[in-house]
């Protein structure tokens, strides 16, 4: 069994560079694989469903797969909830590219996915996925808040059997 190099941290000769063998990366990636962290981007009534996820009926935190974020550099899951203006594009655009790598995107209700009923306006982008990758959509007007808790295994059982094709 040879040594595979894992980097962790950022750039050449900076702060975190780590060289592992293979049983460390395995570590490392089941560590990465059952805590996201998940920022929430609200943008309008969507964004009270996100909230409504995390009371205790809901509870998006019991399966012990997600956590919440303060801030976008932390985060590896950005909820996008909402309708999406062109004027909010550039700071959602802003926000994803602050994001660390790995990082996924679920697109939160019919304004998010494809403007909703206001993707006839002038000012509505026809969906967040015109500017960043969306790797799960989640239909609804508004969504419930257990379609929230599906869209998050659906991600996390994407990330697992991503991670065990590349090993």
């Amino acid at each position: 069994m040879g040594v595979t190099p894992l980097t962790i941290g950022s750039g050449p000769g900076g702060v975190g560079q780590l060289v592992a063998a293979e049983p460390m990366r395995f570590q490392v990636n089941l560590g990465r694989d059952f805590s996201l962290w998940v920022f929430n981007v609200g943008l309008a009534c969507c964004a009270v469903e996100f909230v409504a996820a995390s009371i205790s009926r809901a509870d998006i935190i019991r399966p012990g797969k997600t956590a919440s974020t303060p801030g976008a550099a932390q985060a590896e899951v950005m909820v996008v909830s909402g309708t999406v203006t062109d004027k909010m594009a550039v700071a959602i655009k802003r926000i994803y590219d602050e994001m660390p790598e790995p990082k996924y995107v679920i697109s939160f209700g019919s304004c998010s996915n494809c403007g909703g009923p206001y993707w006839d306006s002038y000012c509505v982008t026809k969906g967040v996925d015109q500017m960043i990758p969306v790797d799960v959509y989640v239909p609804g007007c508004p969504p419930r808040p257990e379609a929230l808790l599906r869209s998050l295994l659906t991600l996390h059982d994407a990330i697992v059997s991503a991670d065990a094709a590349r090993s």
